[in-house]
């Protein structure tokens, strides 16, 4: 199966959206909170003013909407390949990150040659779920 839109998120959610954040949050965070040493967060400033200056800035995003963005996979080639550093930053200082991709991201409130922008559905509850195994050979 082909699929349309990618998006790389983690397991933290942001307290914005309160779905998974995404690469360029996450990036952000880790600068946020002295995780990241000054030569790596220069590398990820690097990549933020790529895109800043490469792509259109959805307005859903400058109205700080409650939306999530993916890339559109058919035009997302030269967007990974600028993520690349930034993921390799995520990998790094040992934060996990997923490469989501789907056909139905949900409703798109802006759209442009590589990217989609969705709204957030904010029915949807998030519950933090806890696993416990129990015991060899058990049932989960």
């Amino acid at each position: 199966m082909k699929f349309k839109y990618v998006r790389i998120q983690g397991r933290d959610i942001a307290s914005s959206t309160m779905h998974p954040a995404g690469i360029f949050g996450m990036c952000v965070r880790l600068i946020q909170h002295g995780v990241m040493d000054e030569e790596d967060a220069a590398l990820y400033r690097e990549i933020d003013s790529w895109f800043v200056e490469s792509l259109p800035f959805p307005e859903p995003c400058l109205k700080k909407e409650k939306v999530i963005c993916f890339f559109k996979t058919e035009n997302a080639d030269l967007m990974l390949r600028m993520l690349n550093p930034a993921m390799w930053l995520l990998d790094k200082y040992h934060v996990p990150f997923y490469m989501v991709y789907t056909n139905t991201p949900g409703e798109i409130v802006y759209e442009d040659e590589y990217q989609i922008v969705v709204k957030v559905d904010e029915d949807i509850p998030v519950i933090e779920y806890r696993h416990e195994w129990t015991g060899s050979g058990g049932s989960i």
